[in-house]
């Protein structure tokens, strides 16, 4: 680890060690703000929203490997567990604090885990529309929670949709003050985002609302301050948790592990590809998983790839795990000369902070984007993001990963079939639908199958056949199967391969395959399908069994 943070704060000329410094500096005054509210959704004090950003920071540079991530305090996986949390202890409670701890702790073994199998392939199980979907949910989530914040009200509720109700019945009861600050903070940040959208606002709001609250003496007047925060390093320690409470955790911990896995992969092979950069994500995962750990033994919560603050980062000039460093070194004279002032900072203001983060979760471009080019899949982004929303953020995840994997298997379940027909003009074989009547010549079928044979779609491949078939103008004394798009066949497909063969080989149907990959050859030698289909009738291209049936077909009708 020693080696690796030595070599990443070396690297590069002097100009990009000033660059980058410059970067992590900019990084601490934007950033520092927002953890301290990602503890805020987390439940927990505010100060360990600044722990976030101080080992684990430097653990995930040690041993990470992307350039560019930032892992520190994340809103999406501070609502996982924050909601789960809730209902075994008082958020802000010693007990609950521990809780918090040993999810991190435990997230921190699944990812080890996941690094010594090598499991980084499990973040393409999240496609990107259910993920737009997911962080919208999770952006709605949290803008409704912090709506409380913000308006001076309490909350015991956790369902959204509960906490919406109870809203609009405890409106009588807002603190003006408060609500009129929080108007004006989320003005000023929408403003701000579009007249200096690099500049650190959020760092503005914070000192200015500090010195207002100071002199001014909101807390007297009914808003509601964070409070007192405990100044210094944070002390290392094992999370004190009962042996069933890890055992109501283990899920909780799951579901962090996939967020984890799944937005930090997405977020780090953004930036690789846009720099040209390799990244080893089960690289990422140990630096991750090194992360996780000191941050439940520093006392503070589960940290993840944070793909807003990674953006922050690379907009502020950062190009290396230099300016993450450089952050972590702020963030430690905050904790030992600046949590003072901090006590005054409004919790509107923090809850103005994040709502205007969680917004910006909710990717509306994306989304329409998503509904022009494919209303399907935004049908599928919708549906996660509501269950994020009615239902619960790990829920969620669940969803959003069965929705990525039933969206794959819909496309296999129901593949593209076609005919190749001879085009007037080009003399060449072009694909048209399959449909009764359609044929390639008289006599001649060229049949392709655009996915693998498995169980749950060899049914369409026997049925498609028998149709064309049957329906052929001119009795079908040959069909070659286009095979280019199928690499395996299951024992079920295999099955009723062989019966459809053997059927068509009764009718006096010869049968090729065309364009038959290694893969395939091999499956259909375990299978059996070659004794079937004789070895003569198996191609490596389309063009010669095409030509091999034709000459059939031609010796058949002589």
């Amino acid at each position: 680890m020693l080696k690796n943070l030595f070599r990443t704060w070396g690297q590069g000329d002097r100009a990009s060690a000033v660059r980058d410094t410059l970067a992590g500096l900019s990084l601490a005054c934007m950033n520092i703000p927002q953890v301290l509210g990602y503890a805020r959704i987390a439940g927990m004090p505010a100060v360990t929203g600044l722990y976030t950003v101080l080992l684990p920071l430097v653990a995930f540079a040690g041993f990470g490997s992307s350039r560019h991530l930032v892992v520190a305090a994340d809103s999406a996986t501070a609502a996982i567990f924050s909601s789960a949390l809730a209902r075994m202890a008082p958020p802000g409670s010693a007990h609950y604090m521990a809780l918090v701890s040993m999810v991190a702790l435990l997230s921190a073994g699944f990812l080890l885990v996941a690094r010594l199998f090598r499991l980084g392939f499990l973040a393409d199980f999240l496609s990107r529309t259910v993920l737009v979907g997911f962080m919208a949910g999770v952006g709605l989530q949290v803008a409704i929670a912090m709506t409380y914040d913000m308006l001076g009200l309490h909350s015991t509720a956790h369902n959204p949709f509960v906490q919406c109700l109870d809203l609009l019945k405890n409106l009588p009861h807002l603190v003006p003050l408060t609500a009129a600050l929080s108007c004006g903070m989320c003005l000023f940040l929408y403003a701000g985002e579009k007249l200096a959208p690099h500049k650190p606002l959020a760092l503005v709001l914070v000192v200015g609302s500090i010195f207002a609250s100071w002199a001014l003496g909101l807390e007297a007047r009914g808003v509601a301050v964070v409070g007192p925060l405990s100044g210094g390093l944070p002390s290392l320690h094992f999370p004190q948790v009962g042996w069933n409470d890890i055992l109501s955790l283990l899920p909780v911990a799951t579901s962090c592990v996939f967020v984890i896995i799944a937005q930090s992969a997405a977020t780090s092979r953004i930036y690789a590809y846009e720099f040209q950069e390799n990244t080893d994500e089960d690289k990422d995962i140990l630096g991750l998983s090194a992360a996780n750990a000191v941050a439940a033994l520093s006392g503070t919560f589960t940290v993840n790839g944070s793909p807003t603050q990674t953006a922050m980062a690379v907009q502020a000039g950062a190009r290396s795990q230099r300016a993450q460093l450089v952050f972590a070194c702020v963030t430690l004279g905050v904790l030992l000369f600046l949590t003072a002032p901090l006590r005054y900072l409004p919790r509107c203001v923090l809850g103005a902070i994040v709502f205007n983060v969680a917004m910006g979760m909710i990717d509306l471009r994306a989304l329409w984007r998503i509904r022009q080019e494919s209303p399907g899949e935004f049908g599928l982004a919708l549906i996660t993001a509501a269950t994020v929303v009615g239902i619960g953020v790990e829920q969620g995840i669940l969803v959003a990963i069965a929705l990525s994997l039933f969206r794959h298997v819909r496309h296999s379940y129901e593949p593209h079939t076609m005919v190749l027909q001879e085009d007037a003009h080009t003399k060449l074989l072009e694909a048209s639908l399959v449909k009764a009547g359609v044929e390639t010549e008289p006599g001649l079928i060229v049949y392709r199958f655009c996915a693998d044979l498995f169980y749950a779609n060899c049914n369409r491949f026997a049925e498609d056949l028998r149709l064309l078939i049957s329906t052929a103008p001119m009795p079908v004394r040959c069909v070659v199967v286009d095979a280019s798009a199928i690499t395996d066949i299951d024992y079920s497909a295999a099955c009723l391969l062989r019966t459809v063969l053997q059927e068509l080989q009764a009718r006096s149907v010869l049968v090729a395959f065309g364009r038959v990959n290694p893969f395939l050859r091999a499956d259909m030698e375990r299978h059996r399908i070659t004794e079937v289909l004789g070895e003569g009738n198996i191609y490596a291209q389309l063009h010669t069994a095409v030509a091999a049936a034709r000459s059939h077909a031609a010796c058949e009708a002589a």
